[in-house]
This record gives structure tokens, C-alpha cells and sequence, in this order.
């Protein structure tokens, strides 16, 4: 690298750097955990309603309608949406520093590995979703993701290439669904807190982690199979892979438990917020 563009890049860097020294940028970030708990536990409530046989969205965008249906339910979005993008952007700094910015030195010795950059810019790109959606629904123009993934997966299934794509994005899917359940069984999300965790905090994190990755690999497996029968109402998302559940054999006590397990998920989230490396 030439010296003046490392001197551009390590200005950038040092920039970042500072802003993550402000303690109301961490706090706010922070928030972002508190907000994706409340949505992860309006999911989970909205799963078990579907087991007694209540209607609704059992993913983001119908938890997020459920709360812009209540008094005051758009004010906590907007203030939902501000908390993401203070997550989003912590994230992004943790992208271009490395995780556990906060630590310094003390975080990882070793310096941050392409994978840590890669996860930090991938977890910035779904805070900003959240974000983006929050703001739609506390604008009153909110929509069912359930609904515009099957309509997107319906012009994909159109060309070969879009099939192509389509396939991709599950096996992506899956492969999260995946890392989720392998970082709740085996317990690495501890690496994310600070000191040891109770002996309350490691149950819901294994729970939590292992049904949010049940849940997303198997929307993942449905939009393969969508393909495949080229029918893309069965490429809707999360909803899609819950309501599959709820179809199963003693589909309601599997819906019961699903809902137990994401609601495990926002209650841990709320850990996170207090004591998430930062």
C-alpha cells in the first residue's frame, strides 16, 4: 500500500475507532439488543397463538405489526429503528476494527480474521433490514415479508438464472440455520459476554440459538423445495417454515415448543444487551 493510502486508511480507522470510544454510541447499540428481543419474543407469542389456531406472520414483519396495532406502538418503532441503526453501524465499525472493539488490544491478540469482518458486515446488513422495516410499519407501510418473498421467489422462478439464485440463498440460509444451532450446542455464544455466565443465561442461550437455527434452515429447506415443485407460496420465509411445523405430525406441541425456544432467544437477547462484548 502507498503511504498516502495507508495514511487515508489508518485515518479512517482511527475515526472509527474514536466513535466507538463514545459511550452513548455503545449504549444506544446496545438497545438494539433490547428491541430484537422484543420482536424475537412478539414472534414467539405469535407461534403459539398459531398453535391454539390464531392467525398472523410468525416472523419479523408480523411481530413488528403487531406492535405498530398498539397505542403507542409506532412511537416504540421509531425508537426501535434508531437503536438498529446505532447497532447496524457498531457493527460496520466492528467490520473495519475487528470484534470487541471496546477492548482494544485485549480483545484478540491475534487481530480480527476475515471470517470475524465478514460476520460483523453480515449482522450490520440485517440490523439495517430491521431498521428499514421498523420505520415502514411505524410509517403505517409496513408489509408481510411472507408475502413479498413469495412474490420475489415467483419472478426469480421465471428464468433458470433466478432458480440458480433462489438455490444459493437457501443453502446460505441453511448454512446460518446452521452455524446458530452449532453455536448454541456448543455453547460458544459464551465467548460473546462478559465473564462466565449464569447457570440461568447458558440454558437460554443453548435453547435460543439452537431454535432460531431450526427455524431459519428450515426456511432455507423450503425454498429449495419451492423450487424444486416450482411453487413459491412455500418460499415465504420464517412464517413459512413455522406454519410447516404447525402441519407435521403433533404439529401443535412442535409450534409450542418452537415459540418456547425463540421466546428463550429474546429473553437472552436482553442479556446481551447488559452484557454483550462490545
Amino acid at each position: 500500500m502507498a503511504p498516502n493510502e495507508a495514511n487515508r486508511a489508518s485515518g479512517f480507522s482511527g475515526a472509527v475507532d474514536r466513535a466507538t470510544d463514545s459511550t452513548t454510541f455503545e449504549r444506544v447499540a446496545r438497545a438494539g439488543h433490547v428491541m430484537s428481543g422484543f420482536v424475537h419474543l412478539l414472534v414467539a407469542y405469535i407461534i403459539i397463538q398459531l398453535a391454539f389456531g390464531s392467525g398472523g406472520d410468525a416472523d419479523q414483519s408480523g411481530a413488528l405489526g403487531t406492535l405498530a396495532s398498539k397505542p403507542g406502538g409506532r412511537f416504540v418503532l421509531w425508537v426501535a429503528a434508531v437503536a438498529f441503526v446505532a447497532m447496524a453501524l457498531w457493527r460496520l465499525a466492528e467490520t473495519v476494527l475487528g470484534p470487541h472493539v471496546t477492548e482494544g488490544s485485549q480483545g484478540d491478540p491475534e487481530g480480527p480474521s476475515l471470517m470475524d469482518r465478514a460476520k460483523a458486515f453480515g449482522l450490520a446488513l440485517v440490523y439495517f433490514a430491521f431498521a428499514f422495516s421498523a420505520v415502514q410499519f411505524a410509517r403505517g407501510a409496513g408489509k408481510s415479508s411472507g408475502q413479498q418473498n413469495a412474490g420475489l421467489s415467483a419472478r426469480l422462478m421465471e428464468s433458470g438464472g433466478g432458480k440458480a439464485l433462489l438455490i444459493v440463498v437457501a443453502l446460505v440460509a441453511i448454512a446460518i440455520g446452521g452455524y446458530h444451532i452449532y453455536k448454541g450446542a456448543s455453547k460458544n455464544f459464551c465467548d460473546d459476554l462478559k465473564g462466565q455466565p449464569s447457570k440461568l443465561v447458558e440454558p437460554l442461550g443453548v435453547i435460543g440459538y439452537v431454535a432460531k437455527g431450526l427455524v431459519i434452515a428450515g426456511a432455507g429447506v423450503l425454498v429449495i423445495v419451492a423450487v424444486l415443485k416450482s411453487d413459491p407460496s412455500k418460499a415465504t420465509g420464517l412464517d413459512g417454515a413455522v406454519k410447516t411445523l404447525g402441519s407435521a405430525p403433533y404439529g401443535q406441541v412442535l409450534l409450542v415448543l418452537a415459540g418456547l425456544g425463540i421466546a428463550a432467544y429474546g429473553v437472552y437477547s436482553f442479556v446481551m444487551a447488559r452484557n454483550a462484548r462490545m
